[in-house]
Order: C-alpha cells, then structure tokens, then sequence
C-alpha cells in the first residue's frame, strides 16, 4: 500500500479521471467510519419505512394538457429513501409500499420547468402531500409548463466567436445570510460559433454570465492520478512552455464585469429570448507563487493549493497547483479578483494495480486527527504575486455530550451524528475538517479538525426529539456558533435533544368566509436580531396540505409573527427587508416549550 498527500478539493476530480478507467472505485472518509457513518438507503443507522399506500397521478403539459411522456417523477420523505418513477404513454406514474406521512413530489424533463407538486408560480415552494397507511392516493397531477429559453453568442474583443464559454442565468435570491446572484437551472456550453442556449428557465428576470478560464484542473487532477499509479508524486517531464498573459473576466450581460451594471433579461412562459449577445472582456492574466509550510516548519509536499474567488460571480472556476518537494507551487492564467488560497493535508492509500485499482482517502493521519489546513487572501489585479506564505495548522478538537430533556432517553440506539458546518459568509468553500462525528452510546462525542466560525448540530435524531440548545461550559451558542482556533481543545459541549415540541398549525380565509387553499405562510420571530441567524430555526415558509389546513412543527420557544400571502417565492422570507415590510400586517404569537397554537389568518396580497 503506498500513501501520498494531496487536497480535498481535487479529489474528485482524481476520481473522475481513476473512473474512467474499469471498475475502480473511491473512498473518502473523515478517519476510519464508524458502521453507518455515511447514509445511503441501506446502510446501517437509517430505518426507512414501508406500508400499503400508493400515490398515483399524470403528468402533463400546461399549456395543452397533453400527457408529458418519460417524465420523472420523483418522491421523498423522512422515512423513505427517495424514488423515481418514469411516466409512461400517457403520462402516468405510481408509488407503491408507501407507509404513512407525509412526502414531496416533483416531475422533471428537459424542454419543460422543473415542478413540485401544488406549484402554481415560478420559484414558488411546493405542496406537501399527506397520506395514511393504506390509503390509495388518485389524481395527484402535476401541471409542467414549457421551459423558456435565453439564447445568444459569447464574443471576444474582436467579435470573433469564443468556443467552450461556460454561460449561467442567474437570479437575485436571499441565500445563507445575505442577497446574491445564484446560478438557477443548466448551464450551457458555447459551440465552435460562440453560441450558447439555456432552457428549461422559469418565466422570471434573470442575469446572464459568461466566464472563459483556463486553470490547468484537469492536467492536475491526470497527473495525480498517474503518479499514484506509478507509486510516486513527482511531476511528468516533458516540454514547457510560456504561461498565457492575457485571458478574460467573467464578464456579465450586456458586457460588464460590474454586476451592480448587468442588465437583466426578463422572458415569459415558454419564451425565447434570441440575441442575447455580448463581449466578454479581456484582463491581464498574473502568475501566482509561493510555498506552503506545515505546522512543524517543513515544507508541505504534494499538496493541492486551490485558489477559489472570495466572491464568485457566474462560474467562476478555482484554479489549483500542486507543490513540489519543496513545498513551492504556481498557479498561472489568474484573472483579476479576490481570491483565497487554500490548502488542506490528506492521505491517499491505494491498492490493487491496473483496471482494478482503489482509492482509499483520509485527512491528515489514520484517525483523521493530524489534518492541517491553511487559508492566505490574495488580491490580483494583472501583476504577478510572488513569494506567498501558506502556513498550516491543525485543526481544533470539541469534545462533548449529548443529553435529552422532557422525557426518558431514548431505548431505540440511533446513529446520532453531529456536524459543525462553518458559518463564513465571506463567501467560498470553508476549509477545516470534516467537523463530523458519531455519538458514542453513552452520548460523548468528539469533533477533529475545526476551524473559523463553526455552528453545531445533531443529525439523525431519534423521533419524538429535536434540538433545544448547544451550549459550552455554560454559554449558549445555539445560534450565533463559535470560533476555533487552531490546535486548541474545547471540552464541556453539551448538546440538549427535548421530546416537548411545538405545534403552530390553522386555517386562511380567502376572499369572504371560504377557506384558501393556495398561499404561502411565513412565521418568523418578532426579535429582529434573530432574522439573520445563520441555519436559522426562527424563520420558515410552508405550504398549506391539500385540505388547506398549515403547520409548522418544532419552531423553539419565543415570540413570533405570522402572515399568509398569496405569493412569494421560495427563500425570499429570509431577506430581513422583507420581513420588516411584512410584520406590520401579521398577527403576533407566543410560543411556550411543549405548546400547540391554532390560528385562523386571513389572506394577505
């Protein structure tokens, strides 16, 4: 078995080239996995369900009511794995073996919208179908209306076609804590003509990117592969050549790098919005070097250095380099902007040779204990930047309990795991570890390799039980998380699971006294301070069942308010402007631990 080290980032990339070749196979795990670490439909830790029930329905075309051949329809649920269904000549579909509850459907096939069920607007949430343990389900339908389309050609500087473009359409969406512009639907390639079509779009606004980068990924991720089938890290030789000096920005319709300057391409149901041409806009390419040091001094050999945009607009890619003997890496055709260079120590086994191969990869040693990482901002503006730092340290480790509150511990054993995903909204991946870990039986637990603001959670809880409160020595840090700093050991986290949940659920009166039946409700705190929460637990937005009855479960204790409107799109209630413009028409609640409120709520526009 030979071991080597290289970075987290890459690895897939290493996979999709091993992949290629037949029947190899990649395993990545945080230390050695605990039984049922990772959970796959029949895995050890996850108990899924089956019944009697069935769900049946078509699926047609919106605007002719024609069935929709060869769609897929796809469920899921808590306690299902979830599934996919091919319609058929006449556009139907069947789950069977349902148990009891509640699921999520939605249909999907290229030329048309993607839909959940009881989705009528564009971005708007679906509706949840509730289902009792033998129940035959009949007429669940679903409605797809023809995708719209934003077409156009990807020119250069001097209005030459630019092949091999990568072209998004973007939205405006209240996304982790703050307003950015978010890919929505495919991305499209351009051809050898510069043309690029996206379809499948929801009628809607959008903005149009384009980004042209060469980053050398590939080449990376082929010499690896290569150099671990030849049992060592060094590079291939071969012929070298000069870095390219000059490349493009990614580059926003009608041709601005500014996204504050980018105009939007408004299309209707079904639409076609041809012309949508534009530039994209040359920029001096720099060359970036330097060397990373691990914590004991040493130069860090084989590592990947991944240089990924603080800021991402479009698809922007990040480039990576691999260090030498050394520890010295470049990185080449770096385009203007605000990146992070990252680097994370792993270790990659391999065994086997030829078309039977593996891959078996842990970070840092065995026990996933001794992985570093290091982050340096670097700013590049068409100078190349020279003599870079990168130190590395190791992670640091929280040690703690978990204990249940409002009941007798539960007797049924569960693959409890708990996670502490970083909570960095300066944007771009978090490096630190793979803040995850499994409870023991008697409840302790131990997370290895965290760094920077880090927010903790339990995952695959025992039914009847949800998350009260995480505290360390005392102090609550349920919410707001906490920083770990490298190398340190914070012991005395203690995670509180209590079985008194909360139960909000009600009716909406539409125009006159009948019920409305298609609305969004929003709850959210009536603490302003709490409506930028990161994982936030104080804000939601749920849609009435088929009865047009809500409820919303386990929100925690504390005050709140409540509206029903008749649109939103999803994720909007989590943009606090909204929020403030919204809670002047709201009626205003308390909920106390353990408690049950009915409303009855009027529709609001």
């Amino acid at each position: 078995m030979r071991t080597f080290k290289v970075v987290t980032l890459c690895l897939m990339l290493v996979a999709g080239n091993a992949a290629a070749q037949d029947r190899q196979q990649m395993i990545i795990t945080n230390g050695p996995p605990p039984e049922g670490m990772v959970q796959f439909p029949g895995m050890p830790g996850r108990q899924f369900k089956t019944g009697t029930a069935r769900i049946r329905g078509r699926v047609i075309s919106a605007d002719s009511g024609s069935p929709v051949r060869r769609a897929q329809v796809r469920i899921s649920g808590p306690d299902i794995a979830a599934k996919t269904a091919m319609t058929d000549a006449e556009g139907r579909y069947e789950f069977r073996d349902l148990p009891g509850g509640r699921f999520n459907l939605s249909a999907s096939k290229s030329g048309y919208v993607d839909v959940q069920f009881g989705q009528t607007r564009p971005f708007e949430s679906g509706k949840p179908l509730d289902v009792t343990d033998a129940q035959v389900m009949e007429k669940t339908d679903i409605a797809m209306p023809r995708g719209s389309v934003i077409a156009g050609r990807i020119l250069d500087e001097f209005g030459d076609p630019v092949a091999d473009a990568l072209v998004s359409a973007m939205r405006s969406t209240w996304t982790n804590g703050r307003r950015r512009l978010t890919p929505t639907g495919r991305t499209s390639q351009t051809n050898d003509l510069g043309q690029y079509r996206i379809f499948g779009l929801p009628p809607g606004e959008y903005y149009v990117s384009a980004t042209l980068r060469a980053t050398g990924m590939e080449m990376a991720a082929m010499e690896m592969a290569l150099a671990a089938r030849a049992g060592g890290g060094a590079a291939i030789a071969g012929p070298s050549a000069s870095a390219p000096t000059s490349g493009y920005a990614p580059t926003y319709f009608p041709g601005t790098t500014n996204g504050s300057d980018a105009q939007k391409v408004a299309i209707a149901v079904g639409q076609e919005a041809q012309g949508t041409d534009f530039g994209l806009l040359p920029a001096r390419l720099a060359k970036i070097t330097g060397t990373v040091i691990g914590s004991d001094g040493k130069p860090a050999d084989g590592t990947m250095v991944n240089a990924v945009p603080r800021d991402p607009i479009g698809l922007a890619i990040p480039s990576t380099a691999r260090t030498d003997k050394n520890g010295n890496f470049t990185l080449n055709s770096m385009s203007p902007g605000d990146y992070s260079l990252q680097t994370m120590s792993m270790q990659i086994m391999t065994s086997g040779g030829g078309d039977t191969m593996s891959f078996r990869v842990t970070m840092g040693g065995p026990d996933g204990g001794d992985a570093e990482f290091g982050s340096v901002p670097i700013s590049v503006s068409g100078d190349d930047v020279t003599n870079v730092i990168i130190l590395t340290s190791k992670g640091a480790t929280a040690t703690g309990r978990i204990t249940y509150e409002g009941g007798s511990k539960p007797t049924t054993p569960t693959q409890l795991r708990i996670t502490a995903p970083s909570v960095d909204n300066a944007g771009g991946p978090s490096l630190g570890g793979g803040a995850a870990g499994t409870a023991k039986e008697d409840g302790t637990f131990e997370l290895k390799g965290l760094g920077g603001m880090r927010i903790i959670r339990p995952a695959n809880m025992p039914q009847g039980w949800i998350l009260k409160s995480v505290t360390v020595n005392g102090a609550d840090i349920t919410d707001t998380g906490m920083e770990f700093k490298a190398g340190e050991t914070i012991a005395g986290v203690e995670i509180a699971l209590t079985s008194k949940l909360t139960d909000v659920n009600g009716t909406v009166k539409g125009a006159g006294s009948d019920l409305a039946k298609d609305y969004t409700l929003v709850v959210f705190s009536d603490d302003p301070q709490r409506w930028t929460l990161p994982m936030n637990r104080y804000v939601t937005g749920v849609r009435p069942g088929q009865d047009g009855r809500f409820q919303v479960k386990n929100l925690p204790p504390g005050g709140y308010y409540a509206i029903a409107l008749e649109y939103i799109p999803q994720g909007e209630w989590g943009d606090p402007q909204v929020l403030d413009r919204l809670k002047d028409r709201a009626t205003r609640f308390t909920l106390s631990e353990g408690s049950t409120k009915t409303l009855e709520l009027k529709l609001q526009q």
